[in-house]
């Protein structure tokens, strides 16, 4: 006699959702970060919107689902970044339609284009930070209580920096001076961390519980 298999486990529709995003972030984290934007002050590259976006999410999630599923999504992470550094680099190396509109003929592998080193630093740097930003979130969320939203900015603060770090050093020591570009990528996104982050948390997590709260939605 067959076997009826064992129902496959629900996933919370705010989870999903929030999974959907957080692959979508990773991808465009690199295209943007090709721009420098100023930000009054401070110039910082715009690969940091999405990067900070990734951060409010998965520590919404551990929040929301607990430090195991935010640290399971974070190791998710790495396919859609993986695959987007892969099929740009493909589509570099394929030749170009002679037809194409010649400004963006030459812009497209300049905009896009990443030598093997920043491709690494990237994969190693988002890794690192993210898992550390879960880490000392659902540390420090367990002994604030209510305070959950100065645990995410110091989570924030702290992984971004060692992002920075990570991201700079690998991409370019030995080739030039990294000090004062360390120094300054480190206080713009250690400004806009605390600025949007506790704010991004707040927003995400009361969305989810919106969502979730009328029925149990989940998708199987």
């Amino acid at each position: 006699m067959e076997q009826t298999p064992p129902p496959a486990a629900a996933i919370p529709v705010p989870l999903f959702a929030l999974a959907l995003l957080y692959g979508g972030m990773t991808c465009i984290a690199g295209v943007l970060g090709s721009k420098q934007v100023a930000l009054g002050p401070l110039a910082v590259e715009a690969g940091i919107l999405p990067f900070l976006l990734l951060v409010a999410i998965s520590s919404s999630v551990a929040k929301l689902y607990g430090r195991a599923t935010a640290d399971r999504l974070v190791r998710f992470g790495f396919i859609p970044l993986v695959t987007a550094i892969a099929l740009t680099w493909l589509v570099i190396q394929l030749p170009t339609d002679p037809a194409m509109y010649e400004p963006a003929k030459a812009a497209f592998p300049i905009v896009l284009g990443q030598g093997v080193r920043l491709m690494i630093a990237g994969i190693i740097a988002y890794g690192v930070s993210m898992t550390l930003n879960v880490f000392i979130f659902s540390k420090l969320a367990a002994m604030a209580g209510r305070l959950t939203l100065v645990a995410g900015a110091v989570a924030a603060v702290i992984s971004q920096v060692i992002d920075t770090l990570i991201f700079i050093t690998v991409s370019f020591y030995g080739e030039r001076p990294i000090g004062a570009l360390i120094a300054g990528q480190a206080l713009a996104k250690v400004v806009l961390s605390l600025v949007l982050v506790p704010a991004l948390i707040a927003l995400i997590t009361a969305l989810a519980r919106r969502v979730e709260a009328p029925s149990a939605n989940a998708i199987s």
